[in-house]
């Protein structure tokens, strides 16, 4: 039978709009609280419903029995009989109540047990609704501001916008429409709190894939994106096919699809620039709307870089505060210097970039330094470590070896002793330390044309000729870089080891 405490409850889930097997739920769960307040107990109670479910009965269980002991559970033959004149003693039989007559406290306390229960379900239902939005764009309205927090409507429940979640260019007034990313859902003791920002990069990201249907369908893919909200935007962009622009796609026509983004952020700058898995280009993507003319690797482990600009770009490049490069360093992941050509000539840095500089700015003077043996180009790098273990790292230390200790070497032979001999004949120059007339070899360095002094050059070839000045008195002071013999301008060969000279002089 339909009663009160069921109509209540059954009305109370449908202004709710819970599922009808929640509500079942909740009716039995009523039903039960107000039958053990009654009993003190409810393990003889049954709760049933009619086919379609709007009616609902609750019924008492009890033992048939000679001598009731216990009035709850137990029922008198003859009581019983009145009720189903079949009834027999031991057998089971099931009494319909009526839940008025549990009385009036009852009935409250039930309530307030199917109170809770659709406060709990509530809760649970709007946490998973809103749990699987995460990361999604959701539209509300102003409702009222708090202590720089606004509390927007979204309709089923209220979300919150923090003070540090919203641009610094943005205003908003009572039922303005906020259009904000779901942040985070948790669950709280007083309910569920939504939390929704519009500083998020993802928000740009959500912007992108509702204003860009190659985004959305990945087409284009977003490989990173750097935010000041407020001020400024980057995000890098690249597709898989080459005959889509993804920088052109996200900009639109007339630049249409791109300015829908910019008013929404309410102005605020975007730079929607190439991704490129070379970090040279992709530095001097990322430097827009500057215009880079070179970008040089100062360090690759570090992840240290120079970029150059021209004199009219330098303030572009660096930005208003330092923000256009600080949102470059961070887009790239890269740590961005940004020098002028006249900037960077004044720099002292090392061999290796600077001689990437010169070849930029096709000046001639720089060297690229080497000193270890790994350093060469084309060494076999088993013979490079074996040799390193052993303490012959450097180039220096192999030439001043001789072949008897390098073949004591386990597992190094004289064929790749003889190819790395060559390999440094052909690449390496040997300065003379001014310093020391006894030790011929002070540093070495890949050749890069002619001479900035006097040196020895392995290899066999015809001697350069030599200027007048160049006298006897000179021929006292050399002596061979490989076994320290003296010599004299005239030899074409070592007469103690046989390695073959050759002679340079620069004045």
């Amino acid at each position: 039978m339909a009663t009160d405490v069921t109509e209540a409850v059954l009305q109370l889930v449908q202004e709710r709009n819970i599922s009808e097997d929640l509500a079942v739920k909740i009716v039995e769960d009523t039903l039960l609280s107000a039958y053990r307040r009654k009993f003190g107990s409810d393990e003889n109670a049954e709760i049933r419903f009619d086919d379609d479910r709007h009616c609902v009965s609750i019924f008492a269980r009890r033992r048939i029995v000679d001598g009731v002991y216990n009035p709850v559970v137990e029922i008198e033959l003859e009581e019983a009989r009145s009720l189903n004149p079949e009834a027999e003693e031991g057998d089971d039989i099931l009494i319909e109540l009526d839940p008025r007559d549990f009385g009036r406290a009852a009935i409250v306390s039930a309530k307030q047990t199917a109170n809770k229960s659709i406060r709990d379900i509530r809760k649970d239902s709007l946490y998973t609704e809103y749990k699987d939005k995460e990361g999604e764009i959701i539209i509300g309205y102003y409702q009222r501001e708090r202590n720089g927090a606004i509390y927007v409507d979204l309709g089923k429940i209220e979300g919150v916008l923090p003070k540090k979640f919203q641009s610094s260019r943005e205003i908003y007034r009572v039922n303005d429409r906020i259009r904000a990313l779901i942040y985070k859902v948790e669950k709280t003791e007083t309910g569920l709190s939504v939390v929704l920002s519009r500083t998020h990069t993802d928000f740009v990201r959500a912007i992108f894939e509702l204003e860009v249907p190659e985004v959305y369908d990945k087409t284009i893919e977003i490989h990173k994106i750097v935010r000041e909200p407020g001020y400024r935007t980057k995000l890098a962009v690249f597709s898989s096919k080459v005959d889509v622009d993804p920088v052109g796609a996200c900009v639109g026509l007339k630049g249409t699809r791109i300015q829908t983004i910019i008013r929404e952020l309410e102005g605020e700058k975007i730079d929607v620039l190439k991704y490129d898995p070379d970090p040279q280009h992709f530095i001097k993507n990322a430097l827009s709307p500057a215009e880079v003319r070179e970008v040089i690797i100062l360090d690759e482990a570090r992840r240290k870089a120079l970029a150059i600009v021209g004199e009219s770009q330098l303030s572009l490049a660096i930005g208003k505060q330092g923000l256009n490069v600080r949102l470059a360093n961070r887009l790239v992941d890269w740590e961005i210097d940004v020098k002028t050509h006249s900037q960077f000539e004044e720099m002292d840095i090392t061999s290796e970039p600077r001689a990437a500089a010169s070849r930029l700015f096709g000046d001639s003077e720089y060297e690229d330094e080497i000193s270890t043996i790994s350093e060469l180009p084309g060494v076999d790098e088993e013979v490079a470590a074996l040799l390193a273990q052993n303490d012959i790292e450097y180039i220096e230390d192999f030439i001043n070896a001789d072949d008897e200790r390098l073949l004591t070497i386990e597992g190094l032979k004289k064929e790749q002793v003889d190819t790395l001999r060559s390999l440094i004949d052909e690449l390496v120059e040997v300065k003379i330390d001014e310093s020391d007339d006894e030790t011929p070899v002070s540093n070495m360095d890949v050749p890069a044309g002619d001479a900035a002094s006097e040196h020895f050059e392995y290899g066999q070839g015809e001697d350069a000729a030599l200027p007048p000045e160049f006298d006897e008195e000179m021929d006292e002071d050399l002596v061979c870089p490989e076994c320290g013999a003296r010599i004299t301008t005239d030899m074409s060969s070592c007469p103690a080891c046989g390695i073959g000279l050759s002679f340079e002089y620069e004045e």
